[in-house]
């Protein structure tokens, strides 16, 4: 079951944005989500918003690209009659779901159209996520032709026993042949692992890390495993079928990710994220924990622009059922008052490497800064010079520093 939506205060039906949303647009990058809910079998750990086959109810595959096409044409109009200034997309990520369960050529299609209607920026990232067994060299080819930049697989463990625990359904041995055939087709490759699945050893998850590694990915992200209510897991686990993930584990697998990732010449540049180099950092995310502008389309698909969130009707019936009927998609909304961006900003940047300058932290952050350093959270040479940055102890109680620095 897919998680619920927020709360929030109705959408208007034409998509238009408060006026606060225009303020200072062109300071701020702007990227487009693509968000494709198709998957060829639910894992059990997932709670994202996505629907098998059988779970459609009314909404059918072969049109998803004609609706994702309306609503781009639909945000451009909309963010012009709010008054928010033309930007070309400096990313676009396709996110899913498995979009590449649709055909290469729909996802082209549907990048056109980003392009066509607000153009893309010099050199811009363009990614699409994909499992090991949902793309053949073929279709890597044929995004690489149509503007994708770069692809980012689902590899999420090299042990065959823990892809059984997470309903992965595709061979480890596929990883090798996909990867190459990404690089054969001039893509940026990034690699996702998942770690803390009940039955996870340390040594099952140095396995996953070295054969990762061994592939030289552009990207790596490694996340911890979060056992979601309503999901299959979570019932595995409460009925004592599988063990709830430890979180002391979690913390040494997260430490040993780092210490392997950074022998083999990654850089660490948001909590759960490293890169080769600054240049194949993924800036679609980036701008996610900056507070840029993006739009989110598709099913319950989530956007912001200028302190305003909204987000879309989440089931893909009901989602093309509002834009064939020429109406905005969004379903909910907020505007963030400029306490409540304040708070944001201090708990998206404090992940990232570059960090918060101190001197823009509230007067009870700027005093924990020293206790921070003490407790060795907080980089002391960063701190010196102005920026607040975590350590990897900081890193793994990334929330906790967040907290202090909003006492």
């Amino acid at each position: 079951m897919a998680s619920a939506l927020p709360l929030g205060e109705p959408a208007p039906l034409d998509g238009l944005l408060p006026a606060s949303a225009a303020i200072g647009a062109n300071d701020r990058a702007f990227g487009v989500y693509v968000h494709v809910p198709f998957c060829r079998v639910r894992c059990g750990y997932c709670d994202f918003n996505t629907y098998t086959a059988s779970e459609l109810r009314g909404a059918r595959q072969v049109d998803y690209a004609d609706h994702v096409i309306a609503e781009i044409r639909m945000s451009r109009r909309a963010l012009e009659a709010s008054g928010v200034p033309d930007r070309p997309a400096a990313t676009a990520f396709f996110g899913g779901g498995t979009p590449t369960l649709l055909p290469a050529d729909d996802l082209v299609r549907m990048l056109g159209a980003v392009r066509d209607e607000f153009g893309l920026a010099p050199g811009a990232e363009v990614t699409t996520e994909a499992n090991p067994d949902s793309v053949g060299p073929d279709d890597l080819a044929r995004l690489a032709d149509g503007g994708f930049t770069r692809v980012s697989f689902g590899m999420q463990s090299a042990v065959p026993h823990v892809l059984a625990a997470l309903d992965r359904t595709h061979d480890p041995a596929r990883v090798p042949l996909v990867v190459r055939w990404a690089r054969d087709a001039g893509l940026d490759v990034s690699l996702d692992l998942i770690y803390g699945t009940p039955g996870e050893s340390l040594g099952d998850w140095r396995r996953s890390l070295e054969s990762a590694i061994a592939e030289r990915p552009d990207h790596l992200s490694a996340y911890a495993l979060i056992v979601e209510q309503g999901t299959k897991l979570a019932r595995q686990i409460r009925r004592g079928e599988l063990a709830e993930p430890s979180d002391d584990l979690e913390a040494d697998m997260y430490e040993l990710a780092d210490e392997l990732l950074a022998g083999a010449g990654f850089e660490w540049y948001e909590v759960s994220n490293w890169a080769t180099d600054a240049s194949h950092r993924s800036r679609h995310n980036l701008g996610y924990w900056r507070g840029d502008d993006w739009w989110g389309v598709g099913p319950g698909a989530h956007s912001h622009v200028g302190g305003t969130r909204w987000w879309n009707a989440k089931h893909p019936a009901a989602y093309a059922e509002r834009v064939n009927a020429g109406l905005s998609p969004a379903v909910g909304r907020e505007v963030l008052d400029p306490p409540a961006r304040d708070t944001e900003r201090v708990l998206l940047l404090a992940r990232i490497r570059e960090g918060i300058d101190i001197p823009s932290l509230p007067a009870g952050g700027r005093h924990a800064v020293a206790g921070l350093i003490a407790d060795g959270l907080v980089d002391a040479k960063a701190a010196l010079a102005g920026v607040l940055t975590l350590t990897r102890r900081g890193r793994l109680l990334a929330d906790a520093v967040v907290r202090r620095l909003l006492e």
